[in-house]
């Protein structure tokens, strides 16, 4: 018998694999610093935080290289995450609408 990969997305590229391909458009994304941000996987595995901060929201430090430094809460702790703008997703606050 072969031993299993327990590699860092062995159980979810089937989940992340995508139907529509990704435009050049969501790779130049731009965010403004302070900006209110979700991360939101998708089928491209460069810059790809890990799978349990899929769904999180955030807010952009900064950037970094072609990335943005953005800080989560997990729990009590402040984490920062650095996430390629092809995961990311602008969210609208609530207060300005």
């Amino acid at each position: 018998m072969v031993k299993r990969s327990k590699g860092f997305f062995s159980k979810g590229t089937k989940s992340t694999r995508m139907r529509k391909k990704i435009t050049v458009n969501e790779f130049v994304k731009s965010f403004a610093k302070g900006e209110t941000v979700a991360i939101k996987i998708n089928s491209y595995f460069k810059g790809v935080p890990h799978p349990r901060y899929n769904g999180r929201g955030g807010k952009i430090i900064r950037k970094q290289g072609n990335s943005y430094l953005v800080k989560i809460k997990d729990g009590k702790t402040q984490k920062t995450l650095i996430v390629n703008p092809v995961h990311i997703i602008k969210i609208e606050n609530k207060a300005s609408i």
